[in-house]
């Protein structure tokens, strides 16, 4: 997988994120929050080391937390008001962001989706070929293991 490299946009162009490293992994996730954050059925998210992310004007971001403890702060632009960034940070965790997949221009070089996470809480079923995880564990798990593999192969296609 190569780096991006690349600037992204929210939907007016308003909110900028210069995108610097490789995408970690992509997911659909069909949990409530990101139902009722995208306004969408789901949310096809892809997923970077925080590092490799920058928003360029932290003024145009209105991020908050949709459950507590606040784990992930969800960004939305403050002129569209459509999703633009979301961050992960946990303690001993490495840090996380999470960006619309539809904002990284087409071409790029982006994963494929990997699965459909909290699908016992979609709204329609899917018909494609890759795995449903239902269940909040197993949903967080599969994440969890998405992430580890996915910084472990970036960090591989380094040191070649």
């Amino acid at each position: 997988m190569t780096s991006l490299n690349q600037v992204c946009e929210c939907q007016c162009g308003k909110t900028e994120l210069l995108i610097k490293g490789k995408p970690i992994t992509r997911i659909a996730c069909h949990c409530q929050i990101c139902q009722e954050f995208n306004q969408a059925d789901f949310a096809d998210i892809t997923l970077f080391l925080s590092k490799d992310v920058m928003l360029s004007h932290d003024n145009t971001v209105d991020f908050k937390a949709y459950q507590s403890p606040p784990a992930v702060q969800r960004g939305k632009c403050v002129y569209c008001n459509n999703p633009a960034i979301e961050r992960f940070d946990m303690p001993l965790c490495p840090s996380i962001t999470m960006i619309p997949s539809n904002l990284i221009p087409p071409g790029s070089s982006l994963p494929s989706l990997s699965a459909h996470i909290f699908y016992h809480r979609k709204i329609t079923d899917i018909h494609d070929s890759l795995p449903k995880i239902s269940g909040f564990l197993k949903s967080q798990l599969f994440v969890g293991k998405q992430i580890v593999t996915g910084i472990i192969k970036n960090k591989l296609s380094l040191s070649r």
